[in-house]
């Protein structure tokens, strides 16, 4: 595991610095914002082509799966899945909040979780049994209890139905301190393991957005679960992050919405 972690480290880092390299340069992605949320640039391909090609020069054996290239089946129980560019409209609009994330499964389980926001310096690490880490710190979930005292983040991930999205929106805001979007799925699962909001909740979202996260918060301490508190699986699915404190009454809220 330790030479995967350390390829994985630096696999994130080199695409970060190369998406960043393009960052508030490219004037064309302006535009794009005022086109549709599912945006894909030519830094996303880029990114992807980039990753692909060395998760299989190194892995050969190893299925990938991307969300710009699909699914690599090479029939492995081993599997690489990746965000090449998370947070695209951000990325678009000069705002940085945005990340590349990795993560390798074992049976469909993550094992090994990397998610870098370059413009940000933050790298985040996980291993399976070993702990959490920002920037080689250990880091874990908040300590917060009261349900009143939380800052939620939310994202629709792949969800259309804003009529269905205002509703878990309406049920959670009134009970919560405050509903936080940050618009790059990686970082709404990170801060949650670094402790700066107490929970994330998300509407069909895709694995390769939260894979990655889904391991950094349980190994930073906190819990994820769908909202009907079962296990996470990797298919587009809603989801709640937490603290693990605040969890069942986070699901109290949304089940069934």
């Amino acid at each position: 595991m330790e030479s995967d972690c350390k390829f994985a480290v630096e696999l994130a880092t080199r695409a970060g610095k190369a998406l960043a390299a393009h960052f508030r340069e490219d004037r064309e992605l302006l535009s794009l914002r005022k086109t549709v949320k599912e945006i894909t640039t030519k830094h996303d391909k880029e990114s992807d082509k980039m990753i692909v090609n060395a998760i299989s020069e190194k892995y050969p054996a190893y299925n990938v799966w991307t969300e710009e290239s699909g699914v690599i089946n090479k029939g492995s129980e081993y599997t690489w899945i990746v965000d090449p560019l998370d947070g695209t409209v951000n990325f678009a609009s000069g705002n940085p909040l945005y990340c590349v994330t990795l993560a390798l499964l074992r049976k469909n389980e993550p094992i090994l979780g990397v998610t870098y926001a370059p413009t940000i310096n933050e790298l985040y690490v996980a291993e399976r049994g070993k702990g959490a880490f920002l920037n080689r710190e250990r880091i874990s979930v908040s300590t917060t209890e009261k349900l009143e005292e939380c800052y939620v983040y939310f994202c629709e991930g792949g969800d259309k139905n804003r009529l269905r999205t205002g509703k878990i929106n309406g049920a959670i805001y009134p009970k919560v301190r405050d509903l936080r979007k940050l618009g790059s799925a990686g970082l709404e699962a990170a801060w949650v393991a670094r402790g700066r909001g107490d929970a994330y909740v998300t509407t069909k979202i895709e694995p390769w957005d939260v894979a990655a996260g889904v391991l950094l918060v349980r190994e930073a301490g906190g819990k994820v679960t769908d909202l009907r508190g079962g296990a996470w699986k990797t298919e587009r699915s809603d989801l709640v992050f937490s603290n693990g404190r605040v969890h069942e009454r986070i699901l109290e809220l949304v089940c069934g919405l």
